[in-house]
């Protein structure tokens, strides 16, 4: 295989691995932060702001992962 072949194999495999984890941290953060809305309706106003906080640093992992992908590909 070609050098060119193993920076786009070894990108794929970064952004495979590097979109899952974000994907699944999300959805947890998401659903424990629904359920506790649902048990306390009051804490809304507290808890959506944290949410919203902590749903961007899972996403932050993924966005590292493409500026990973990224520099694999165009700059090794």
């Amino acid at each position: 295989m070609s050098d060119v072949a193993f920076k786009v194999l070894a990108a794929a495999i970064c952004m495979a691995i590097g979109s899952i984890a974000p994907a699944i941290a999300e959805g947890m953060v998401a659903s424990k932060a629904m359920e506790a809305i649902g048990r306390n309706p009051s804490l809304q106003d507290s808890i959506s702001p944290k949410m919203i906080i902590a749903m961007a640093i899972c996403e932050s992992t993924g966005i590292y992962a493409l500026v990973v992908s990224l520099i694999i590909l165009f700059v090794a």
